[in-house]
């Protein structure tokens, strides 16, 4: 027997019940099919217990100490693929379901049940910024208890009016971000994990949500009392970006439109918030709600550079989504004469229609961001200003 093709392996003692047949298995991968291994100090009746391990795994047991390399390792993995690679430059442009949950990169053994995710294609979901969201927003991830100043709430009593009004914007914020974490939450399980990028920075986008609420939640009961309203058009409104189906489309109404509308409201709310504890609730949830954006402007970007035909399917959607809304109220008037009452600052009738003025403007800001956007996703100035248009009264 050539010495290529057979090896000595001392054992020292070792059993099996110990990990010896990790010693066994290192030293039979080095050698060919039909290679020997001669066991040494193997220590009594080991033979009986290698020998039913040999069985198992595919080998030959010649007593009383020699282990013969078996086909079956390399008949088990004959078939095997890569998940692509680990890197970024790994990913490939439709995901097999056959790899499952196999990391990305790993060796998938053949016969394994197929995983039933949905989104397969880079294309449908994909953001090449994706992976540098994910390491700031895992970097910025905010404690609810130290980040805020709560006591301030107490420093700062607000008069009854004043504090309703704060109540009921709050209770609309906790209404659009429980919408806000509905929507990626629904795709999660549907994306399956080689985009593993886009999977780790929607999960986190969940948590910031979660963690909105909270903040709202908590500020809307700091100093008591019951919520405010809830109007059954700013719910239909929200409803139809959980009814959304395709994850491009989803996001491009949710995170382009509703969530970027929503940057320039938290804006508001923190400039004309009446006590520090409002206007730290709005600015923290203002740069968790940056990244998100960003997001779904890079997606739908990606997904258009893709696709030719995704402008007419976007503006379809917004044409759409205005035609199942046509006869809701829009914006919950409790929650415009609420954000009237923040921006006015006092109850002077100068006061109260310079808070007005102050939102109307707040609309006409909320436009033109819309507007910004959409031009930037590709639709021309005069089709942007009449989709923006077409875009929900209640903001979201």
């Amino acid at each position: 027997m050539s010495p290529l093709t057979t090896t000595r392996l001392d054992l020292g003692g070792l059993g099996l019940d110990r990990g010896a047949h990790l010693l066994i298995a290192r030293a039979l991968a080095a050698l060919p099919v039909g290679g020997r291994v001669v066991l040494h100090d193997a220590g009594p009746h080991l033979g009986v217990v290698v020998a039913a391990w040999c069985r198992a795994n595919g080998h030959t047991f010649e007593a009383p100490d020699v282990v013969v390399r078996g086909r079956a390792l390399d008949d088990r993995w004959s078939g095997a693929e890569r998940a692509g690679s680990p890197s970024a430059d790994g990913i490939v442009a439709t995901a097999s379901p056959s790899w499952g949950l196999a990391a990305r990169g790993a060796l998938v053994e053949t016969g394994g049940p197929p995983a039933d995710f949905a989104l397969l294609r880079r294309d449908e979901l994909w953001a090449d910024l994706a992976a540098r969201l994910y390491a700031q927003a895992a970097a910025n991830q905010w404690d609810p208890e130290t980040a805020i100043d709560w006591a301030a709430g107490e420093e700062h009593p607000l008069p009854a009016d004043v504090e309703g009004a704060v109540v009921q914007v709050m209770t609309y914020l906790i209404e659009n971000e429980q919408a806000a974490l509905a929507v990626p939450a629904r795709f999660l399980g549907r994306i399956h994990p080689h985009y593993r990028e886009v999977v780790q920075l929607l999960a986190v986008q969940v948590a910031d949500e979660a963690r909105h609420i909270e903040v709202f939640s908590r500020r809307a009961t700091l100093r008591g009392g019951q919520l405010g309203t809830s109007s059954a058009g700013g719910r239909a409104s929200l409803q139809t970006l959980f009814e959304e189906p395709d994850f491009t489309l989803a996001a491009f109404l949710l995170s382009v439109l509703g969530e970027g509308t929503f940057l320039d409201l938290l804006t508001f709310i923190d400039r004309y918030a009446p006590d520090p504890v409002t206007a730290q609730v709005a600015r923290l949830a203002r740069a968790d709600e940056a990244r998100h954006v960003a997001f779904g402007i890079a997606h739908v970007e990606h997904a258009g550079r893709a696709d030719p035909t995704l402008l007419g399917r976007l503006r379809s959607t917004v044409e759409r989504r205005a035609g199942v809304l046509a006869s809701t109220a829009g914006l919950n008037a409790d929650v415009f004469d609420a954000l009237v009452v923040l921006a006015a600052g006092a109850w002077t009738p100068e006061a109260i229609g310079a808070g007005h003025d102050r939102v109307l403007a707040l609309v006409r800001d909320m436009d033109d961001g819309r507007r910004r956007r959409l031009v930037r996703l590709g639709f021309p100035a005069d089709e942007a200003d009449e989709l923006s248009r077409l875009h929900t009264r209640n903001f979201m």
